[in-house]
């Protein structure tokens, strides 16, 4: 999954890690050289699909333009973390 807009220092990143832990969805955000963020998401599909929503939003002082999702297979994160 990929975040566009105001995505980096607005508190995105722990605020999703806070959701995925809360969820129980392991994997990663991480911030890009462009602007963006990037989340790995693994877990159940509902559990997946409340992240995904989620991100759509992103955190309050967020402003999220565009999420592009993208399904991969699962690579066993053991748990959720930023990167």
């Amino acid at each position: 999954m990929i975040a566009t807009g105001l995505v980096q220092g607005v508190w995105f990143r722990d605020s999703c890690r806070e959701h995925a832990k809360a969820a129980r969805v392991r994997g990663f955000v991480r911030n890009r050289a462009d602007g963006s963020v990037e989340a790995e998401l693994e877990g159940t599909e509902p559990a997946v699909e409340r992240m995904i929503a989620w991100c759509r939003v992103g955190s309050p002082r967020s402003r999220v333009d565009g999420v592009e999702v993208e399904r991969i297979a699962a690579v066993g994160e053991p748990g959720f973390r930023i990167r």
